[in-house]
């Protein structure tokens, strides 16, 4: 009984349907009814199927995909007549006969569904098209909207039917087919015939071979179910019925059926071949640049949804060959499974109308296992050193007294053996044996050394050089406080080092934690009585590495900073240039002492500076500029610096836990040294060796560039 009523009303239906091409929606639907299918259709229209980015190095090879479905388009030109056959004869027989809607078929299997036959489908190719575009485009990230597109009701068949009549006037049969087999899911994020026929056989549509064209056919009906290497028995079955119905359908004959039925699938071995879905697939070594990339370009404005549907061409910095250098020498210092260290280098072209990033490397692999040494942490270019930089601050404290005429580089200095500050409070662990209140409120700090010899006819460069600790805290003391330092630190690249906070993370306003709410300028910056923190100038905060190097960057482009781009161009799914909006350069200090500062940074990798011993042992030969640091304990350690070429930073640091210091033994012999014992590493060592071992084979082949000249107004600027 209800079998006979329910095929008595879906007849009704039906007959109404027949008629609504003609009568229109006044005759069929409400005028509600009939504005929904309009934008429906117009969707159809307007919402572009997700497409796969593709993100190159700088030659333009590919090194990474993104996507969320993996498709590959194709033009109705593309598609071989075996493609063709297997998927009408199998889906839609009187494909090229009706006209959007097979009302024999939808009856046919109206009355067999009704009366308690096997279950018919009964929708066009053309009607699956809508549904399909529904259901993966549309819809593809709301499952209710993805419900109501499959749902079993009269009224969504007819929406259904109309859209697809509507299509069948404005596109070619051809056309639909196309866009059918651009939509269409194969399983395991494959969407489309030129993306199934690389990721199943690799091949292309055009290539197809009829048993291949058979296998794709027959999986558009449950993708899931008939998955080849998940169910190769039933795969098998499925392909054969698509064999049995070109047969039927007179596009195959049947010696050749029975003979195709004998081959097995073919399908590549292991699972489909595609590309991962995200930056992994960029590998163990371009990894930290592609998600940089992805990184930079959605602080830029896009959405991560854009870059992985969006269907771009980035077209980025990367110079594969120096970021393998970069690679390979910061692991022959730091092995990849050592734990609890990191070893990171980033590299930036110098110039005054960009700073280019050609390499992010870390001893770590990029990727998900850590048991194989491996991260997804942004190592590189994250603001992941929670120890710091080290002296390799002390460059900011002299920039900012450079500015403001206190001291030029070839101003004599002091290197007393401990010193007192009459600024900053904060006691100290070099503080004189004078009692507990002068321990408890100035700040104290002594040297890591004997700079005895170095304190005869000692000058700002040689101070940078030999990195006595002393001669800045009280250079630190003639600025105030910490705010020049700070301010120029911010200018010559640590910007969002220093808008982050002291744990590394991003500041939250909101927070009531003041470790959460306020950025490092704040915290280590003067507020009310308190002039900031003087050991500001020893680098003891989280911070960067790629904005450390962008730092040598600015100083070796006459002061100009420019935000450390890894973007050469995008374009989009037609090839049009794509803008990225990205922060003008600006000249962040006068060119003057920009060049000024570069010569008294000229003297690190010379006898006596604290990098000679690893820039002598790697070869190196070319004026540069440089300044190494190390924190307190020996917990991190850096170098940052370059030549007119090419800027960059090494850090050495504690990463992901572990007790005490880092040891530095030599190259491939860093270590936690345990329990909480004080490391012996130091930036001249580790850091400085990763930094000149990738630097002396990068640059190899180019000539040497000078230094820029001195200006005098920054060259003596005052007495000791």
């Amino acid at each position: 009984m209800f079998k006979l009523i329910g095929l008595c009303l879906l007849a009704g239906v039906l007959v109404a349907g027949m008629l609504f091409p003609v009568v229109g929606a006044a005759g069929v639907m409400s005028n509600q009814a009939s504005e929904t299918v309009e934008k429906t259709s117009s969707d159809l229209a307007d919402i572009p199927p997700p497409l796969v980015t593709t993100v190159t190095d700088n030659a333009g090879q590919p090194i990474a995909t993104l996507y969320d479905q993996f498709r590959l388009p194709i033009n109705e030109n593309q598609i071989n007549e075996a493609m063709k056959w297997a998927l009408v004869s199998v889906e839609d027989k009187r494909f090229y006969e009706h006209h959007g809607v097979d009302w024999q078929g939808t009856l046919r299997a109206a009355v067999s569904n009704s009366t308690g036959a096997d279950t018919q489908g009964a929708s066009s190719l053309t009607q699956q098209l809508t549904k399909n575009y529904l259901i993966n485009v549309v819809y593809r990230n709301d499952p209710i909207g993805q419900k109501k597109a499959q749902e079993q009701s009269i009224s969504r068949k007819l929406k259904e039917a109309r859209i697809a009549i509507n299509l069948e006037t404005k596109l070619t049969k051809q056309q639909i087919l196309a866009n059918y087999l651009n939509i269409v899911e194969f399983s395991r994020q494959i969407f489309g015939i030129g993306a199934a026929a690389h990721a199943y056989f690799d091949t292309t549509p055009e290539k197809l071979t009829v048993p291949q064209a058979a296998l794709l056919a027959g999986l558009v009906n449950n993708p899931i179910n008939n998955d080849p290497w998940k169910h190769p028995d039933k795969a098998t079955a499925r392909r054969n019925l698509v064999f049995d119905r070109m047969v039927e359908n007179k596009k195959l004959a049947k010696a050749d059926a029975d003979r195709f039925k004998g081959e097995p699938l073919g399908v590549v071995a292991d699972g489909p071949k595609k590309g991962a879905a995200n930056c992994i697939g960029a590998g163990a070594e371009d990894g930290f640049f592609c998600q940089y990339v992805e990184d930079y370009l959605i602080k830029a404005g896009f959405t991560k949804d854009q870059l992985y549907t969006g269907g771009y061409t980035i077209k980025t910095t990367l110079d594969q060959r120096a970021n393998h250098e970069a690679k390979a020498s910061a692991e022959a210092q730091v092995d990849k499974t050592q734990p609890y260290i990191a070893n990171t280098l980033s590299l930036i072209k110098p110039g005054k109308q960009r700073h280019e990033v050609v390499a992010l490397a870390a001893n770590r692999d990029y990727g998900q296992n850590p048991d194989a040494g491996q991260t997804t942490y942004t190592l590189p270019a994250g603001v992941y050193n929670s120890g710091g930089a080290g002296s390799s601050y002390k460059v900011f404290t002299t920039a900012a007294a450079m500015e403001k005429g206190i001291v030029g580089i070839y101003t004599p200095v002091d290197v007393p053996e401990n010193y007192v500050s009459h600024v900053f409070t904060g006691g100290g662990d070099s503080c004189p044996q004078t009692g507990p209140p002068l321990r408890s409120r100035w700040y104290c700090v002594g040297n890591a050394g004997d700079y005895s010899r170095v304190a005869q006819g000692a000058n700002i460069q040689t101070a940078l050089a030999t990195s006595p600790n002393t001669t800045f805290v009280e250079l630190e003391d003639r600025l105030g406080s910490t705010a020049p330092a700070i301010d120029i630190a911010r200018r010559l690249g640590m910007r969002d080092t220093m808008a982050s906070t002291i744990g590394g993370g991003t500041a939250d306003p909101k927070s009531q934690d003041e470790k959460k709410r306020l950025s490092q300028a704040q915290v280590y910056g003067p507020n009310g009585n308190n002039p900031g923190y003087g050991a500001f100038t020893l680098g003891f905060s989280p911070l960067s590495g790629l904005e450390l190097g962008n730092v040598g960057a600015t100083i070796l482009s006459g002061g100009v900073w420019c935000p450390p781009t890894p973007i050469g161009a995008v374009t989009d799914r037609n090839g049009k240039p794509v803008p990225v909006k990205e922060a003008p350069c600006e000249q962040a200090v006068p060119e003057g002492l920009a060049n000024t500062l570069a010569v008294g940074m000229s003297k690190d990798d010379q006898p006596g500076g604290t990098s000679f011993k690893a820039a002598s042992g790697a070869g190196w030969n070319r004026p540069s500029i440089g300044k190494t640091g190390t924190t307190q304990a020996n917990v991190s350690a850096a170098f940052f610096g370059g030549t007119p070429q090419l800027a960059g930073a090494a850090m050495t640091f504690k990463f992901g836990g572990g007790r005490g210091g880092i040891c530095d033994g030599g190259p491939g012999q860093v270590s936690l040294c345990g329990g909480g014992r004080d490391g012996n590493i130091f930036g001249g060592h580790a850091p400085a060796r990763t930094f000149f071992g990738a630097m002396k084979n990068i640059l190899d082949g180019q000539p040497p560039a000078d230094l820029p000249q001195p200006d005098p107004q920054y060259m003596g600027g005052g007495a000791r």
